[in-house]
C-alpha cells in the first residue's frame, strides 16, 4: 500500500471560478443553512489570492452562490463573543476549544473603501470535523455592517 493515498477529488462548478477540483475532504458541512439559502449546505474555503487575508466561502450546491469573508482574527484580534455550549457541541468541539470565526464581508461595487462586515452573523467553524454555523448574536452588540476602514 502506498504511504501518500491519493484523496478523492471532486469537481465543483462555480459561477466565479469555473470548474474546480478540491478534495473531498475539505468541504465544510453546515448544521444549518444560512438565512435565504435553505439548499446550500455544502461549502469549501478558496483564497482570494496569494498573500491576500480574503477567503471565498463557495457553496458545493449552488454555484452562484459565494460569500467573501475574513478570519476575525485577522480583521479584529479582540472579537470574542460568548457562542454557548449548546453551539460547541453541534459542531462537535472538543474540551472547551472555540470555534474558528469568519466573517462575511459586503464590498460595494466599485467602492471598496466602504466594505463592511458582520460582526453580528459570524460564520463558525470546527475546522477539524469540517463543520460550520453561522451564528446570531445579540443586535445590541454587535453591528452587522462594521465599517473596516475608519473614516478619514
Amino acid at each position: 500500500m502506498e504511504a501518500a493515498q491519493q484523496r478523492e477529488q471532486l469537481r465543483v462548478a462555480t459561477s466565479r471560478f469555473g470548474t474546480v477540483e478540491i478534495e473531498a475532504d475539505k468541504i465544510i458541512t453546515m448544521t444549518a443553512p444560512f438565512l435565504g439559502f435553505p439548499r446550500s449546505l455544502h461549502f469549501f474555503l478558496r483564497p482570494h489570492s496569494d498573500n491576500s487575508p480574503f477567503l471565498w466561502l463557495q457553496s458545493v450546491d449552488e454555484p452562484d452562490l459565494a460569500f467573501v469573508t475574513m478570519q476575525s482574527s485577522v480583521l479584529l484580534p479582540e472579537y470574542a463573543p460568548e457562542l454557548g455550549e449548546a453551539l460547541a457541541r453541534e459542531l462537535q468541539m472538543a474540551g472547551g476549544a472555540r470555534p474558528d470565526l469568519l466573517l462575511i464581508l459586503t464590498i460595494p461595487d466599485g467602492r471598496p473603501r466602504e466594505m463592511t462586515a458582520n460582526l453580528l452573523g459570524p460564520v463558525a467553524l470546527n475546522v477539524e470535523k469540517r463543520l460550520g454555523r453561522q451564528v446570531l448574536l445579540d443586535p445590541n452588540r454587535y453591528d452587522p455592517c462594521w465599517k473596516v476602514f475608519a473614516e478619514e
